[in-house]
């Protein structure tokens, strides 16, 4: 399953910046253009995930104390095309008012950000389709949402694990035409896959090219 090698990302991908941190809705940028985001629990890898597909090893900073970063993270990949890092849920020792507004802000995100095209759903491939990994894909589904699943560190899970797990979760969404991708930052597993499906979303915003 692991490949070793990934080519070089896409124009779109290959040149983003941080564009801001956002806290609050009224601090989002102005939503136009397209969008990708990246949700996952604390720890799934999603700082590494994002750094590996952009080639970037400190675009996204992963929080030195895992389930306190509460922003919205939004890197410019071009005037009207972004990514978004959301913040990781379920760390347990997170207070559980944080939680809670966390989860507010995360579906408030979900349910009306006109530019998001699709979610990019991290989940270990050790531990998958945790509860609020279900939840959030509940969130998605009530927001008619594309998801791409992302089995991250599958690295740690030998050929035949790995290969149970896929199919496991992909029989448990059945008929949500969620595709589930392997994915390994350390072996590159699933890297081109998933910069391909990005892009795809982002040029269903008109007039802007994803070559």
């Amino acid at each position: 399953m692991p490949n070793g090698k990934v080519k070089p990302p896409p124009k779109l991908l290959s040149n983003p910046r941080f564009l801001l941190a956002a806290y609050t809705p009224q601090q989002w940028p102005p939503d136009e253009g397209a969008e990708v985001a990246f949700a996952g629990r604390s720890n799934v890898g999603k700082s590494s995930a994002i750094n590996a597909i952009t080639q970037r090893k400190a675009l996204a900073r992963a929080s030195r104390t895992p389930g306190r970063t509460q922003q919205i993270v939004f890197f410019e990949l071009s005037a009207e095309q972004r990514l978004v890092d959301l913040p990781g849920y379920g760390y347990a020792q997170v207070p559980m008012k944080l939680r809670q507004r966390w989860g507010k802000m995360i579906e408030r995100y979900l349910r009306q950000r006109q530019a998001l095209r699709g979610l990019i759903l991290l989940m270990d491939a050790r531990h998958p389709l945790t509860r609020l990994d279900t939840q959030m894909l509940a969130w998605c589904r009530a927001a008619d949402l594309a998801v791409y699943v992302l089995l991250t560190k599958i690295d740690k899970l030998s050929r035949n694990q790995a290969a149970s797990v896929l199919r496991s979760v992909r029989r448990k969404i059945e008929g949500s035409e969620i595709a589930v991708q392997p994915f390994s930052a350390v072996d590159c597993t699933g890297i081109d896959q998933t910069r391909d499906h990005i892009l795809r979303w982002l040029d269903l915003f008109p007039g802007k090219s994803a070559s």
